[in-house]
C-alpha cells in the first residue's frame, strides 16, 4: 500500500485539494479514478496514457484508500517507479491529503484469452510500383513494346514478428546482430545474402520478418516482400501456364528486400533457374536478400551448383536450440507481452521440461494459460505437468552432474582427475568450462553446487565459465559443435 499523504511529492499539477466526493459508496471508486484520469491525461503523453493507465481498473474506495487492479506485478512496479509523484499529487488533489493507494494484481483466471500483438498493430505497406507487362502471346519480339501496370505489393510481414518480441540468447545472438546491421543499411553490408538455418521452431521466420519490419520502419519507401520457397515455385508454374513468365520476372525485379522462407522447398531446375536470374539481378543492383532453411547451404539437396555458390556469398548463420536462461527469458517476455501473471515456479518448470525449441515452449505456455482462463483454475506445477506430458510426452531424462562430467571426459579423451584438477592446459580448461555450462543449462543446478562438484571452484568462476562458453558458441562454429555433440550424447533426440 502506498499512503499518498505520508511523504512530499513534486508535480506539475497546480491547484488546491478537492473535498472528498459526496457520492454513493458503490460509485466512489469509479468516479474518483475517472477524475484522476482526467488530470493524468493532461500530464503524460497519449501513448503512455493508453499503455499504462487505461488498463488499470478501480476496484473499491474505503477509508480514503483507493484500490486499483493492474495486469501484472511488473505493471505495478513500473507505475510506482515512473509515475509515483504524479499519482501522489493527483490522488491528494482528488481525495485529500490523507489519500492512500493500494494495488492488487489481476489473477490469470480473470483475464481474457491471449491475443497476438499483431491484432492491434498496423501492417507495413509498400509503395505502389510500376511493372512492365507483355502480351499473353508469349515472350515479346524486338518490336513489341511493354505496357506499364501500377501495382501494390503486399509485403506479407506479420507485425508480431518484430525485434522487440524476439528474445536474444546464445542460440541466436549472431543472427540478431547481423539482422540489426542489415536493417540499418539493407543491401550495403557484407551480409548479402543472409542465410539463416536450423531446426524447426528456433525462430528463423521470426528473425527474417523482424529484419523486414525494421527495414520498413527505417526505410518505408523500400519495397519488401516475404514469400516461401514453395509459394515462389507455385507462382512460377502458374506464370508458365499463363504465358506470363516475363511479367513474373519483371514483378520480382521490382523487389528491394526479398525474404524467401524455407528455400529448401524450391524444387525443380526450371524454378531454380528463374530464381537464379532474380537473384543475380537483385544482388547486382544492391538489393537485400534473406533466406531461411532447415539445413546449411552446403546440405541443400538437388540445388543447382551455381545457385548454391551464390547462397554462400554473404553470411550463413545457424540458429541453435535455446539454453535454459533464454527459454526462461522468453516465457517471461511472452507473459509480459500478453499481460498475464504466471508464478515464476511454473515458468521455471516449463523452461526445465521443454528444451527443444521456442515454438513448443510457447505452445505449452499458451495451453496452460488457456486452461487457467477457460476452466477458472489457478496455474500450478502439478497442472503444468499434466498438460506438458500430453504435449511433449513423458520426460524420462535422468541426467546428473556425474553423467555430464563423465560424458565431457569421454568426448575430449581426458580423465576425471584432469577435469577436476587445477590444470590450466587449454584443452582441460575448455572441457571444464563446458562441463560447468552443461550442468547449469541441462540441470538448472546452482552455481555453488556446480563449483563444489568440479574441484571446489567458487560461484564466480562457474558464472565466468558459463558466460565464456555462451560467447564462444555464438562466434566459433567448431566450439559450438563440441557443445552440441556432448548435449546430444547426454539427451538423445526424441528422448
Amino acid at each position: 500500500m502506498h499512503c499518498i499523504g505520508r511523504e512530499g511529492a513534486r508535480s506539475g499539477i497546480s491547484g488546491g485539494f478537492l473535498a472528498p466526493y459526496p457520492m454513493q459508496e458503490q460509485q466512489k471508486h469509479t468516479s474518483i479514478w475517472n477524475e484522476c484520469l482526467k488530470i493524468i491525461g493532461n500530464n503524460v503523453e497519449p501513448q503512455a496514457f493508453e499503455k499504462w493507465f487505461k488498463p488499470v481498473v478501480p476496484l473499491k474506495y474505503v477509508d480514503n484508500t483507493l484500490t486499483l487492479e493492474v495486469p501484472t506485478n511488473f505493471f505495478r512496479e513500473y507505475l510506482d517507479d515512473m509515475y509515483h509523484d504524479l499519482l501522489n499529487m493527483t490522488l491528494k488533489r482528488v481525495i485529500g491529503p490523507s489519500a492512500c493507494l493500494y494495488y492488487t494484481i489481476r489473477p490469470v483466471r480473470k483475464q481474457a484469452p491471449m491475443t497476438m500483438p499483431a491484432e492491434n498493430t498496423a501492417s507495413p505497406v509498400n509503395r505502389t510500383v510500376s511493372v512492365n507487362t507483355y502480351p499473353t502471346e508469349g515472350n515479346p519480339g524486338p518490336f513489341v513494346f511493354p505496357g506499364l501496370k501500377r501495382i501494390q505489393i503486399n509485403p506479407r510481414l506479420n507485425p508480431a514478428y518484430n525485434f522487440r518480441n524476439l528474445v536474444e540468447g546464445a542460440c541466436n545472438k549472431m543472427g540478431i546482430t547481423a539482422g540489426i546491421n542489415i536493417s540499418a543499411a539493407p543491401g550495403n553490408t557484407p551480409f548479402n545474402p543472409l542465410f539463416l538455418f536450423g531446426g524447426p521452431g528456433l525462430g528463423k521466420t521470426h528473425l527474417a520478418q523482424a529484419i523486414g519490419l525494421s527495414i520498413k520502419e527505417k526505410y518505408p519507401e523500400l519495397v519488401v516482400l516475404y514469400v516461401t520457397g514453395n509459394e515462389f515455385q507455385t507462382q512460377y508454374m502458374d506464370a508458365i501456364q499463363r504465358n506470363k513468365l516475363t511479367d513474373f520476372l519483371a514483378f520480382y525485379m521490382k523487389i528491394e528486400v526479398l525474404i524467401v522462407d524455407d528455400i529448401h522447398d524450391m524444387h525443380g531446375a526450371k524454378t531454380q533457374n528463374a530464381f537464379f536470374n532474380v537473384f543475380n539481378y537483385l544482388h547486382e543492383n544492391g538489393k537485400q536478400l534473406i533466406f531461411t532453411s532447415d539445413r546449411a547451404p552446403a546440405d541443400l539437396i538437388d540445388f543447382e551448383e551455381r545457385l548454391l555458390s551464390r547462397m554462400k556469398w554473404g553470411l550463413a548463420v545457424e540458429l541453435q536450440r535455446p539454453d535454459y536462461a533464454t527459454r526462461l527469458q522468453m516465457l517471461k517476455a511472452r507473459c509480459f507481452r500478453e499481460g498475464v501473471t504466471v508464478e515464476e515456479e511454473v515458468l521455471i518448470y516449463l523452461a526445465s521440461r521443454i528444451k527443444s525449441n521456442f515454438r513448443e515452449l510457447e505452445g505449452a505456455l499458451i495451453s496452460l494459460i488457456a486452461h487457467a482462463t477457460l476452466l477458472h483454475a489457478d496455474l500450478t506445477t502439478e497442472i503444468a505437468d499434466q498438460i506438458i506430458t500430453r504435449i511433449v510426452g513423458e520426460d524420462r531424462t535422468t541426467v546428473n552432474i556425474d553423467q555430464v562430467q563423465n560424458t565431457v571426459c569421454e568426448y575430449f579423451n581426458i580423465t576425471r582427475e584432469d577435469l577436476l584438477s587445477k590444470s590450466r592446459k587449454r584443452n582441460i580448461v575448455q572441457a571444464r568450462q563446458i562441463a560447468m555450462y552443461l550442468s547449469r543449462n541441462l540441470l538448472n543446478t546452482s552455481l555453488t553446487t556446480i563449483g563444489a562438484e568440479l574441484g571446489g571452484k567458487d560461484h564466480a568462476t562457474v558464472l565466468h565459465a558459463c558466460t565464456t562458453v555462451a560467447d564462444l558458441m555464438s562466434t566459433d562454429r567448431t566450439f559450438r559443435q563440441y557443445v552440441s555433440d556432448i548435449e546430444k550424447m547426454l539427451v538423445p533426440a526424441g528422448r
